[in-house]
């Protein structure tokens, strides 16, 4: 029943069809034809080492592997007879067929193809007919010797050239890396500072010859490929493979080509907003260095403020230019870039936390005007002068020679004194503390306090220095004494409150007053004071007459 059915469909296709656009049917040896549900494995017909066609779909119950293996018998027999036949194609109602010599080799149905692609029956299939005449004509190329000892001379002269450009290329490496050692150790001997040689040459010499050597290497493995696809390109049996290694470099240069020229619109987009940002910048420096001299004045913007803001100003003109560059620089729409990006941020983001909080605090302190630079300050338990005032850490320069530095964070956190705003134009404010028993009376505590600060040299007489009892406690009065010295320097202050305290020793033992820090039970039955004439005991010197 399969084979009446077969043959009514054959004896239906030659009624409705034309015998000269009879479809094709494979020469099987006597074999039953198979169901229209076979296999659909797709199924090459390879001829002289090319691929001619690529058969996809089943065609009246034959499966591809079958139209490939009956499309190459009729080739065989194609050819078996005399003469050149060429090769050409008819459209009929089914498809496109390929002709040779005017007879079937195989038919190409809509199925075959990829419409989607803008393939169609008629272009498939003169593309099968041009592939096979350039396999028919590399066949005969192949009985030609004539055509291969010429082919032959060419790839001699190209194997000859190939080995003249690897030696030269050997050459020219090791003159390269001769070349660039010695450049780079007489230039980089030049770079010194306060004639001390900053970089050293072994470094640099051995990544120069690394990179002299990858690229040699590149220069060979190219220069072998060029020599691989000329030399097969010129034998008929490997011409397809040379000219699929010619075709792939080709397609790799375009490539680049054309990657590079679709990059140069964006490219100089970026190169613009840099110029641009660049301007900007330069037109906000002049503006902030014209205000830190004082040319310019505002109320909101000072000398002290001037800096910081001209450096928040920059860092704010340059991610504003960035985001505005980003979607042009190269790569920036694939998913790796925007991937790193993400991983950049998220790590900003967790890390930089504490950086943020001390920058914040750091601008709070700059423009709230709480510190200053030179300003003699008391912050927790360090006191000194404001070196420096950066966006994330205070720097005080003690009295004793120590520069002590101060997160901005903790810095806000704490209560400040600032000492050189106590009284404009005097200088420092000096200040110590005395405890004197209830027995001594207070005007004279005030009048000795107010004399030794005459005698210390440094403390200014106007404004007048003074006296204030800042307690009554269980066993004495706390008095403190006030006064402004005249120097600026943290270690001048020092000294001057040094001499303070060695005269206020001096001016109470004088007169006979008991300093009464330390706690007692009872009086004594003499004042606890040091004669006169036992000021300088050994090893103490006196001092000189003046």
């Amino acid at each position: 029943m399969a084979v009446l059915r077969r043959l009514l469909h054959i004896f239906l296709l030659f009624c409705l069809c034309p015998p000269s656009q009879a479809l094709e049917l494979p020469e099987r040896d006597g074999a039953a034809a198979r169901p229209a549900a076979a296999t659909t494995t797709v199924a090459p017909l390879v001829f002289a080492n090319r691929t001619l066609f690529v058969f996809r779909a089943p065609l009246t119950g034959y499966s591809p592997a079958e139209r490939a293996e009956g499309a190459h018998k009729r080739l065989l027999a194609a050819l078996a007879k005399p003469g050149a036949p060429a090769p050409s194609t008819r459209p009929i109602a089914e498809g496109t067929q390929l002709l040779l010599g005017g007879a079937q080799l195989f038919l190409v149905t809509p199925a075959d193809i990829n419409p989607l692609a803008g393939d169609t029956t008629d272009s498939v299939a003169a593309e099968a007919a041009a592939t096979l005449a350039k396999a028919l004509l590399e066949q005969r190329e192949q009985t030609s010797l004539h055509y291969l000892l010429i082919a032959g001379a060419l790839c001699l002269a190209a194997t000859l050239a190939w080995m003249l450009v690897l030696h030269g290329l050997g050459r020219l490496h090791r003159w390269a890396a001769a070349w660039s050692m010695r450049q780079i150790s007489r230039r980089l001997g030049e770079v010194r500072l306060k004639n001390v040689r900053v970089l050293d040459a072994e470094h640099y010499v051995g990544f120069m010859r690394r990179l002299v050597f990858l690229l040699v290497w590149a220069l060979r493995l190219m220069a072998s490929y060029l020599w691989a696809a000329f030399v097969l390109g010129k034998v008929p049996y490997t011409r397809s493979w040379g000219e699929r290694l010619e075709g792939y470099l080709l397609d790799v240069a375009g490539g680049v080509a054309q990657s590079v020229l679709g990059a140069l619109p964006g490219l100089l987009l970026v190169l613009v907003i840099a110029v641009l940002a660049r301007l900007v910048v330069l037109t906000a420096a002049s503006f902030f260095q014209r205000v830190e001299s004082g040319e310019l004045q505002f109320g909101w913007l000072d000398r002290d403020t001037a800096g910081p803001t001209r450096r928040i100003a920059n860092v704010v003109i340059w991610l504003f230019a960035l985001a505005m560059a980003y979607p042009y620089l190269p790569g920036a729409q694939t998913a790796a870039f925007q991937g790193v990006s993400v991983l950049v941020g998220l790590m900003l983001s967790i890390g930089a936390s504490s950086i943020v909080g001390q920058g914040a605090s750091g601008l709070i302190l700059m423009y709230a005007r709480t510190l200053r630079k030179g300003e003699y300050v008391r912050i927790g338990d360090s006191e000194g002068t404001v070196a420096e005032l950066g966006l994330f850490n205070v720097s005080l320069r003690t009295g004793l020679g120590e520069e002590v530095t101060l997160p901005n964070a903790w810095v806000l956190g704490q209560t400040s004194k600032n000492y050189s705003r106590a009284y404009p134009g005097t200088g420092f404010v000096l200040d110590t503390t005395v405890t004197i028993g209830y027995t001594t009376p207070w005007r004279q505590v005030h009048a000795m306090l107010e004399l030794a600060a005459g005698r210390t040299e440094d403390i200014a007489a106007a404004p007048k220095p003074y006296v204030m009892q800042l307690a009554l406690s269980d066993f004495y009065v706390e008095y403190r004494l006030v006064a402004y010295a005249s120097v600026q320097t943290p270690r001048k202050r020092a000294d001057v409150l040094n001499q303070l305290h060695q005269h206020i020793v001096d001016v109470f033992n004088e007169y006979g007053v008991q300093i009464m820090s330390p706690h007692y039970q009872r009086d004594t039955p003499e004042p606890q004071v040091v004669p006169k004439e036992q000021w300088h005991l050994a090893p103490a010197a006196p001092a000189p007459a003046c």
